[in-house]
């Protein structure tokens, strides 16, 4: 059985470290994490006009890690992959759930129907992933790291726009792309990108964190921060089940539908690297249920985020990391980390403060992300061996998902039904990625022209 190489590890997968050293290396798992948590939230709330909501939702993301966390590292049941596997709020699902949204809301729904229907259709769509844990193994035949690969790429590209707008000064704003906005949005993302070039691991994990708070000082020297909101605040924020109602839309689901099956995969991924580095086993029936497993605590995790009124979450990967740097691997740590994470959640001061970041700021800062989201979703797809199959294979879902992004009115002829589904450039990719993946799968298998038999046609 082929283990983990990190037997270094001060504190192993079972052992319980001092309280003192516990809460050190759950703080650093929250520093690691922390931006990754409230920031899907933040850009979905600012772009779809939810600001009266975004104090509890941001609240709502970070008791839900929390409890979400203590799951996978408690194993409750069948459920968890009993590691420090900490729970966040997923960027993939950012372009599906803001197409959704902005759906709702050009039919004249108001911040409430759009909540409603986005939890409603996440509730749903998190029994795709609980299903689809079960059935792990089966799936890697046809989800491919080409697949995976095109698939982040594109959300990461799309998700670009986003965050360049916000950079500019936000969608609409009154003095969009003035140069105020691009010196202070430029500002940030020069400190994190110095920051990133640092050779202390401490330094590149604080990199965002440090860029938002520079970006926010330096923002409020300029007057382009108000503090007016945080007075308003109640003390402390109690989950509410379904807080703004359950709804349901067909077109917003399918494309949310499709992440849950690329998050599911995903995960994979980043369970067994931190199986690698929590010198566990990653082969044999063992690693399997463990897999199974945490797939299945990111379902149930994404299942609970929908009942209390946060965007579906998945393990992050940034996290293995911080395993890796600090030598701990217990899992008893992420009780310490959910306790953290359950407690910042509990009062909404903390989101009104998040919300006073100016959109320079935060574009700024999302916009290195979801560039590295798309560097990251290339480096999948480099992983694979490539042959004129599977590059056909990317250049068709590239063409077709882009494709759709840059010329949206190409479907407009097309039944409302098949708008929705392939008008999202993530979906379209994917589709098409998968399509031709599973096509390639079932097809009689090619004998490869041998070097010989190469150079005897050249001659």
């Amino acid at each position: 059985m082929k283990q983990g190489n990190h037997s270094d590890l001060i504190y192993q997968l079972d052992d319980r470290p001092a309280p003192k050293s516990a809460i050190w290396a759950a703080f650093q798992h929250v520093l690691a994490s922390f931006v990754g948590i409230v920031t899907p939230t933040l850009i979905i709330g600012s772009a779809l006009g939810l600001a009266a909501h975004l104090p509890y939702l941001i609240s709502m993301a970070l008791m839900v890690s929390g409890v979400g966390t203590f799951i996978q590292a408690r194993r409750v049941g069948p459920i968890g992959a009993g590691l420090i596997c900490v729970q966040g709020t997923s960027f993939a699902f950012l372009g599906s759930i803001l197409a959704g949204g902005f759906m709702v809301k050009g039919r004249g729904g108001s911040p409430e129907e759009i909540l409603a229907v986005i939890f409603g259709v996440c509730f749903v769509g998190a029994f795709i992933e609980i299903f689809l844990s079960q059935l792990i193994d089966k799936l890697k035949k046809v989800i491919t790291p080409v697949v995976t690969g095109v698939v982040i790429t594109t959300i990461g590209i799309y998700l670009i726009k986003v965050g360049m707008t916000d950079l500019a000064g936000g969608f609409n704003a009154p003095d969009f792309a003035s140069p105020d906005n691009l010196l202070l949005g430029g500002f940030v993302l020069t400190t994190i990108v110095v920051m990133n070039l640092s050779s202390s691991s401490v330094v590149r994990l604080s990199s965002i964190l440090v860029g938002l708070v520079m970006g926010w000082i330096v923002a409020a020297i300029m007057g382009k921060v108000s503090l007016d909101g945080i007075v308003n605040q109640p003390m402390v924020s109690v989950p509410v089940p379904f807080k703004y109602g359950f709804g349901f839309d067909w077109e917003v689901f399918l494309p949310i539908a499709f992440i849950y099956l690329i998050t599911a995969i995903e995960s994979t991924g980043d369970i067994t690297a931190n199986c690698l580095f929590s010198n566990q086993k990653v082969t044999g029936q063992s690693y399997l249920k463990r897999l199974k497993a945490g797939v299945l605590g990111d379902g149930v995790n994404s299942l609970i985020a929908a009942t209390f009124n946060t965007f579906p979450n998945t393990t992050f990967s940034q996290n293995n990391g911080v395993i890796h740097l600090t030598g701990i691997a217990s899992r008893y740590v992420g009780y310490y980390i959910a306790l953290i994470l359950f407690v910042l959640g509990m009062f909404p001061v903390l989101g009104s403060l998040l919300m006073t970041i100016p959109k320079p700021v935060l574009g700024g800062a999302t916009l290195v992300m979801f560039g590295t989201v798309a560097a990251a979703g290339i480096k999948i797809i480099a992983s694979d061996t490539l042959d004129r199959q599977k590059i056909m294979t990317i250049a068709l879902s590239l063409g077709l998902g882009l494709g759709v992004m840059l010329v949206p009115e190409l479907l407009s002829q097309t039944p409302k039904l098949v708008q929705s589904i392939l008008g999202s450039p993530v979906t379209m990719a994917g589709v098409t990625a998968l399509t031709i993946t599973s096509i390639l799968a079932f097809l009689p298998s090619k004998q490869t022209e041998t070097a010989s038999e190469l150079a005897s046609a050249e001659s």
